[in-house]
């Protein structure tokens, strides 16, 4: 699947979706479950989970601007709570420009390491670091004058972004470091192993594609109507 062996736009668009969906998916639900059991650092984990995913892509394609497509297709799917609970669209905002962010910012620090990425493992880990980085850095402007939460409102003061960087930051960097490069290595997995599937049946690569896409938003429409 790489960027000279598997070039139709059918196949990018439906690795966007299939993607964005997985992340939309664990935004949900793996959100809700974070919460219930009442584990720490989950906007890191989630994070590290969307650049995990989206490294996928990038293994796959070399095409950075993929990135911001999968973060729009997350956030289209964490949107289902607008008709199923009949909340205004605005009812996870910074959680959704967080998403968007992280997209952007990690489409850029790709853009930036450039063939790196194809050669040496720690500008992986350092590339999905930095993206990590620039999307709470932007997140801490935005977020505050998007939607302003009491939390978001602490770090409203002199010296608030580093103290977010430190608090928030770092761990969203910490996680993607570890998983940037993990996805990374799925995407060049699925390269070698899942080419061949789509060449000799096309039918049946298709209909996984879609049959995964269409889970992840059953499961995460039956998340949010149950409360997650």
């Amino acid at each position: 699947m790489s960027n000279t062996r598997m070039t139709k736009p059918m196949d990018v668009w439906i690795t966007i979706l299939a993607l964005g969906s997985l992340w939309g998916f664990s935004e949900v639900v793996v959100n809700g479950l974070i919460q219930r059991a009442g584990l720490p650092f989950r906007a890191a984990i989630l994070t590290g989970i969307g650049f995990c995913l989206m490294a996928i892509a990038v293994a796959l394609f070399r095409k950075p601007w993929m990135l911001a497509g999968i973060a729009v297709v997350a956030i289209l799917c964490k949107q289902l709570v607008v008709p199923i609970l009949h909340v205004s669209v605005l009812c996870k905002a910074n959680s959704c420009l967080a998403v968007l962010l992280e997209g952007l910012a990690l489409a850029g620090a790709v853009s930036l390491a450039g063939r790196v990425l194809l050669q040496r493992g720690v500008a992986r880990a350092g590339t999905g670091a930095a993206g990590a980085l620039l999307a709470a850095g932007a997140f801490h402007y935005l977020g505050i004058r998007l939607a302003p939460c009491q939390y978001l409102l602490s770090f409203n003061r002199p010296g608030g972004l580093l103290a977010f960087l430190v608090a928030e930051g770092v761990p969203w960097a910490i996680s993607s470091a570890l998983l940037f490069p993990l996805g990374y290595r799925i995407g060049e997995w699925l390269e070698a192993n899942v080419l061949s599937l789509r060449l000799r049946q096309p039918v049946a690569y298709y209909a996984a594609n879609a049959g995964l896409i269409a889970a992840c938003w059953a499961a995460s429409a039956v998340a949010i109507a149950a409360g997650f």
